[in-house]
């Protein structure tokens, strides 16, 4: 009886220490798990970079310029810009306070088919929250015979040095594309008329 018993306790030994090892490798593989997730939501929240849409709306006879912030980013910076910290999902104010900061960060400058430069005066039309994102919007009344954009884009650039910043221009069904990153603050695009 006693051999049967040892060997009972021994096999109970064994397996309370087989899953020890077992539980133990769980713990370890579900923090490289968490580790692993911790770090790609960290990154996930920096995206450091903008896209703003610039559309010859046909539809309305406007140029339309909407600028797309991740919210996170935004309030990053936001709280860095101004200097205390801005809640732009809750607070319609802080909303409008960033937009301020974009739109002095932005410019358009024209190039009409006799050569001469003008600076757009783009009127600001609002902002929103869409999930995610930050949106503001601006717009002017379409002017003719445009035949090259100059943009400069510092938005969130004065903040981050690795900020990068993508504006589309939109007419005619073709896509124009110029990337603000590096040392880039004022590029041209020629547009087919």
């Amino acid at each position: 009886m006693k051999v049967a018993e040892m060997k009972k306790r021994s096999s109970s030994i064994i397996i309370v220490t087989g899953l020890r090892a077992v539980r133990g490798a769980a713990l370890r593989f579900g923090g490289v798990l968490l580790g692993l997730l911790v770090l790609s939501t960290a990154e996930a929240h920096q995206q450091k970079n903008a896209v703003t849409r610039i559309l010859f709306n046909e539809n309305t006879g406007n140029i339309e310029v909407m600028h797309r912030f991740f919210m996170h980013d935004a309030e990053h910076a936001a709280g860095l810009i101004f200097g205390e910290r801005q809640m732009l999902a809750e607070s319609r104010e802080s909303r409008e306070l960033f937009s301020s900061y974009v739109i002095n960060r932005f410019s358009i400058e024209a190039i009409f088919r006799e050569g001469n430069p003008e600076v757009l005066s783009l009127s600001y039309v609002g902002e929103e929250v869409d999930g995610q994102f930050l949106w503001v919007y601006q717009e002017i009344p379409v002017q003719e015979d445009i035949t090259a954009f100059t943009i400069e884009n510092l938005a969130l650039r004065d903040v981050w040095s690795d900020q990068s910043n993508l504006v589309n221009i939109e007419r005619g069904g073709r896509i124009y594309s110029l990337t603000f990153d590096g040392s880039a603050e004022v590029l041209t695009v020629e547009l087919d008329a």
